[in-house]
């Protein structure tokens, strides 16, 4: 299963590394982070998976 990415024609595969900046205040479960291949943005902890 692929996560697509909102906004964009990019979609990420399971297993692309990231790098988690911080925890976003005010909003539940989110998470800023450098993704491998796709730059920075903000992905719901729910498809994360700490390594």
């Amino acid at each position: 299963m692929d996560l697509k990415v909102k906004g964009s024609s990019l979609v990420l595969k399971i297993g692309t590394k990231a790098v988690i900046r911080r925890i976003v205040e005010g909003k539940e479960h989110q998470l800023d982070c450098k993704v491998d291949g796709a730059g920075e943005m903000i992905v719901t902890a729910k498809f994360v998976k700490k390594a």
